[in-house]
């Protein structure tokens, strides 16, 4: 089985409805976002898939995100904004513009030490 990788950011603020504590209030993070695709096959060219393709699809699903208060950006005007949605959602929109990739898991990383993975296997 192959796995291929690739790490994108985008820089938002959101604040987390219902919680207890600092995380309440509006703040920011840089946000990494890294998506794993798997295949047990390569293509003519030896690739399991092209980064470039992953890169391209991937920053344009982060770009209605950056730099933005994701209180207020679909869907998180309605869902709340943590790491485990943010992954959640950056997988099944990634899924809708790549179909036939497998995408294997999506990590969000809200800061160096503390990230959600969404995988649905």
């Amino acid at each position: 089985m192959y796995r291929v990788s690739v790490r994108r950011h985008f820089d938002a603020a959101h604040a987390l409805r219902g919680y207890q504590g600092r995380c309440e209030n509006l703040h920011g993070h840089r946000w990494e976002v890294v998506v794993t695709v798997q295949s047990e096959r390569l293509d003519e060219v030896g690739l399991a898939c092209d980064f470039t393709v992953l890169k391209r699809e991937l920053d344009a699903i982060l770009e209605r995100f950056d730099h933005r208060n994701l209180n207020e950006t679909p869907p998180f005007d309605r869902l709340n904004p943590s790491s485990e949605h943010i992954a959640r959602e950056v997988y099944r929109a990634l899924q809708e513009r790549l179909p036939g990739v497998a995408i294997y898991q999506v990590e969000a990383w809200e800061s160096p030490d503390a990230w959600a993975t969404y995988s649905e296997g």
